[in-house]
């Protein structure tokens, strides 16, 4: 009974002290998170911000752990003294624990639609980016197109052009300091352009392939970018939700107790 007495006291105390470094981190760690602040930036912001939101509601239940572990203190060393120690709530440190549980529950509860608003606008802005791409390489290929349409139209140039990429091919493969990957590809676009000589006709059909497998590509990177947002938004909305819940029942049903 001896020892049970020396340990329950070292007990409370050691959870009080967890319990209060687990909140002071935790709070200290949201603030270097918001370093540097970029929430109003016109930009970055939308994307700072949901991110930040989602770093915080992965370490939401760090400080919740904490103020249990710091009420578990206080209980034990309650029941050790026969709830004889009285304070006033200013004074009692689960007091303001408890109004932190509350603020913390009402901050996620603000996050939801807040964080809801900047994975639309990061994935609105996500979608706009692939349409560019996808927009940029089919110019890129009409323009090439355009090049070899007007090549095959033109016999004397086309002659000139197939006879200085030959040369070029003879001297970088006899010096040997051209990559592999470059005498590739200048050897698949004489290829390309002999069998384009025999058939003109072709260009079009690949052409017309190669559009489809732009917008193909394209389709797949938007509903690929849609459904990231979609389990995001998801994940970390319900996650906000139930720590808003945990917050707010621990906060107001202790403030009530600890009233009475």
């Amino acid at each position: 009974m001896k020892s049970s007495s020396i340990y329950s006291p070292f007990t409370a105390l050691s959870l009080k002290i967890v319990g209060l470094i687990m909140i002071l981190s935790s709070l200290l760690d949201y603030i270097i998170l918001a370093i540097p602040f970029k929430a109003l930036d016109q930009d970055t912001g939308a994307a700072w911000m949901a991110n930040f939101t989602t770093q915080i509601v992965d370490r939401g239940i760090i400080p919740m752990v904490g103020i249990a572990l710091l009420l578990a203190g206080y209980w034990i060393g309650s029941s050790l003294s026969g709830g004889s120690e009285s304070r006033s709530l200013v004074q009692d440190l689960r007091f303001w624990a408890l109004i932190l549980s509350s603020i913390l529950g009402l901050i996620f509860l603000l996050l939801i639609p807040l964080y809801a608003r900047n994975i639309q606008v990061q994935s609105t802005k996500a979608l706009q980016r692939i349409d560019e791409q996808a927009k940029v390489a089919e110019t890129q290929l009409e323009t090439q197109a355009q090049q070899f349409d007007t090549l095959l139209k033109n016999p004397d140039q086309l002659g000139q052009v197939e006879q200085r990429l030959t040369q070029q091919l003879q001297a970088a493969t006899q010096s040997g300091q051209v990559p592999q990957e470059q005498l590739a590809q200048a050897q698949d676009f004489m290829q390309q352009l002999e069998a384009l000589k025999k058939n003109p006709k072709a260009l079009t059909q690949r052409v017309d392939e190669r559009k489809t497998e732009i917008r193909s590509k394209q389709l797949e990177a938007k509903n690929q970018a849609q459904t990231e947002a979609l389990k995001l938004g998801i994940r970390t909305g319900l996650s906000s939700l139930l720590l808003a819940i945990g917050y707010s029942l621990i906060g107001w049903m202790g403030l009530r107790s600890l009233g009475n």
